[in-house]
């Protein structure tokens, strides 16, 4: 089956090569990369066309509404009007592990239509390991409480919440489409990955976490805002800093 890579990218100029090579690096190099440029200020789709100058499998698309869910949106339906059948996506920011595609192809082999992945503190910009031990046990957290919050608790839903982090999920198209895909959203306006798997709740069953499909997410909000705070933004926005784009 087709399996397209989407990654949303706003001024991402200095963290977007870091991922590029990481893609460029998987194993499983059967796939095609989406990465869609949304309204960037700086250089970012000049990195994205230098890379692709002699990788003919990248994708560079444009989406001027302003917004992780409408960039990723626009990217997942890119990917799909192309022939994609199996999607995947992860951030400008973000490090894939080198297995990550072919571990996703396995996810989606055993008979999933919906992969959450493993999200992991990255360990090259300067966090100390106590720091990213305190975000993977929030992060644990967070996902059991996700399961028991009443904001989770859907009528009809086909199975328990999951925790979905929006930079290390796959999906296939078939069930993308019927959920309606992610909302065309900010991401300070709203969760696009939530709202995403509790649409999928309704409709299926075949969803789940793969500790193996891996990601390393960055640390620079933790830096900007420290701990306690970035907690309290990833916790539906109790923190709402002035501007959530750190870069």
């Amino acid at each position: 089956m087709s399996l397209a890579v989407v990654v949303p990218a706003f001024d991402e100029e200095k963290a977007l090569p870091t991922t590029l090579a990481a893609l460029d690096a998987q194993v499983d190099r059967d796939f095609r990369l989406v990465v869609v440029d949304n309204a960037s200020t700086d250089a970012t789709p000049d990195v994205v066309r230098a890379f692709a100058a002699d990788r003919p499998w990248v994708t560079l698309i444009h989406e001027p509404q302003r917004g992780t869910g409408a960039a990723a949106d626009t990217g997942m339906r890119h990917a799909i009007a192309a022939g994609a059948t199996l999607l995947a996506r992860t951030d400008a920011d973000c490090v894939p592990a080198p297995d990550w595609t072919a571990r996703i192809r396995a996810a989606f082999a055993d008979g999933l239509e919906l992969v959450a992945g493993r999200l992991l503190p990255r360990s090259d910009e300067g966090l100390a390991a106590w720091q990213r031990g305190v975000l993977v046990g929030a992060v644990a957290v967070a996902a059991a409480f996700g399961r028991i919050r009443p904001g989770n608790r859907l009528p009809g839903a086909r199975g328990p919440y999951l925790m979905v982090p929006g930079c290390n999920l796959a999906i296939t198209a078939d069930l993308y489409l019927r959920s309606g895909g992610f909302p065309r959203t900010r991401i300070q306006d709203l969760h696009e990955d939530r709202a995403l798997v509790n649409a999928v709740r309704l409709l299926t069953d075949a969803y789940g976490h793969r500790r193996d499909v891996v990601v390393r997410g960055s640390s620079r909000r933790v830096q900007a805002w420290g701990l306690r705070r970035t907690l309290a933004w990833y916790a539906d926005h109790r923190y709402r800093p002035e501007h959530v784009d750190i870069r």
